[in-house]
């Protein structure tokens, strides 16, 4: 016979927030999630302003593992640790403590001595394309109004108000031509990170447009010192399937992924779930293995690694 079986579980989430334990009033949670595909938002348009148009620094692909030094105009908080500046890297990586001498990804958790964010890590600058990045710091404008629409959407109830924005755009081309580059009438492969902060509350973005095949390694994540937090995008590991990456998100808008990048006291958040199932979940090996698919269910969406579930009742109705 089968029962429904309601559990109430509460999620204890490091990292959500720096300054409160906040308490959140039970929510239902739906066993599957609207897929990506069937929101609105295209992955075009879910970009930020970049490039000379929008008064970007822009650097031109100079050689092989190159980068550039960016001195940050407000500090911004990586889990729990502060920079004054960050080093783009024109293989598709975002590191705060030093440069990255590695071509190609080191694939997270790496548990190493770097802070980095990889939107998409590989060897695009020795890949024989002609590629770019810019970026621009926002203190003010409609580039933080968006921000704020965009943080309070994905992670509501935090009254949040960006003060901060950093965009940095990848742009590269399967062609030496500048009028392909240009007009992107050849493979290209976009993708831009939008880091976002309040002065005491961090968050970043990745959003994804074209991309195509990678025939090298690759990755798309984050990962901190020690690997205490970590993400790998799935499906970023693989060369042929990163053009897929459009399509993919935590947060139901195709292309962009949401990340919440803050270390502290946690939040607790109760959440009521209603499932049908032919075991006993009042069973304790039963119910530990649903807690553990959920948990890997939520981290698959872009929660922190660090997240903690405990199971406060569960109530057992007939069908």
């Amino acid at each position: 016979m089968r029962i429904s079986q309601h559990l109430l579980v509460f999620i204890s989430v490091l990292s959500l927030t720096r300054a409160q334990t906040a308490t959140v009033a039970a929510t239902a949670l739906e066993s599957t999630v609207a897929p990506a595909e069937n929101a609105t938002t295209s992955a075009p348009a879910i970009f930020y302003p970049f490039r000379s148009a929008a008064g970007d620094t822009e650097h031109f692909l100079t050689g092989d593992e190159s980068y550039e030094s960016v001195a940050l105009s407000t500090p911004y908080t990586f889990f729990g640790r502060t920079y004054n500046s960050l080093y783009v890297h024109y293989n598709g990586l975002l590191t705060f403590n030093q440069p990255e001498p590695a071509s190609g990804p080191n694939y997270n958790p790496t548990r190493g001595a770097e802070d980095f964010i990889a939107p998409l890590w590989s060897d695009l600058d020795d890949m024989g394309w002609m590629g770019m990045f810019s970026y621009q710091q926002y203190t003010n404008g409609s580039v933080l109004t968006r921000a704020t629409q965009d943080i309070n959407q994905y992670f509501p109830q935090m009254n949040f108000t960006a003060s901060w924005v950093f965009v940095v755009t990848w742009d590269y081309v399967d062609s030496v031509d500048m009028n392909s580059f240009i007009h992107h009438s050849a493979q290209a492969i976009t993708f831009q990170v939008v880091l976002i902060s309040n002065g005491s509350l961090s968050f970043f973005l990745i959003n994804y447009g074209d991309c195509a095949v990678i025939y090298d390694q690759v990755e798309a994540g984050y990962d901190t010192i020690n690997s205490i937090d970590h993400f790998v995008i799935p499906g970023s590991t693989n060369g042929y399937s990163v053009s897929n990456l459009r399509n993919t998100s935590n947060v139901n808008v195709p292309g962009r992924w949401a990340f919440g990048a803050n270390s502290g006291l946690e939040s607790i958040i109760g959440v009521q779930i209603r499932l049908t199932s032919f075991s006993d979940l009042t069973q304790s090996e039963n119910i530990e293995a649903v807690l553990l698919k959920i948990k890997q269910d939520l981290f698959s969406r872009g929660l922190s690694s660090s997240i903690q579930m405990k199971l406060r009742e569960v109530k057992k109705t007939q069908p």
